[in-house]
């Protein structure tokens, strides 16, 4: 025996379930479309409030140190021509040892060719420099484990 059809109101009724499906999709399409930028606003402040969190440290590290230098990032530098010999190489890298040499008789009055060589030789083996080139013509750069302290200390990493 054939089924009967459903009565028209079971028919009704399913139209009307449908009906009300398509408008809650279309609803949260449009609620979805609408805080869109709401969800843009916040990620742009979490990004402004990164940024001045940095600007605030940096200025805390200033109003602790009244500078933001080699002694600051770098306190395992205990000699002061190693730190100003950091400095130099900061300032101006790829420098040889002669203009490094040079440069520090120029800002402390005092060099030594020798003394100079032997406190680039040790900032090499602490990690802190880096030699380029070869025997004849050697020059230093910060090696970039300084740059990368320099980076956390400034809270840019």
């Amino acid at each position: 025996m054939p089924e009967a059809p459903p009565p028209a109101d079971e028919d009704n009724d399913d139209r009307r379930i449908e009906e009300l499906s398509d408008r809650i999709a279309s609803l949260e399409a449009a609620m979805r479309e609408a805080t869109r930028p709401y969800a843009q606003l916040v990620e742009q402040l979490a990004q402004f409030q990164g940024v001045v969190s940095k600007y605030f440290r940096l200025l805390d590290l200033y109003q602790k140190h009244g500078v933001i230098s080699v002694d600051v990032i770098l306190p395992e530098v205990k000699d002061t021509m190693s730190r100003e010999i950091m400095r130099i190489v900061m300032d101006r890298p790829g420098l040889n040892i002669s203009q490094i040499s040079e440069e520090l008789r120029t800002r402390t009055g005092r060099s030594s060719r020798r003394i100079v060589k032997a406190r680039l030789e040790r900032l090499v083996e602490q990690g802190m420099l880096v030699k380029n080139g070869g025997a004849r013509s050697t020059s230093f750069r910060v090696s970039d484990r300084v740059v990368n302290k320099w980076s956390e200390v400034l809270g840019l990493h």
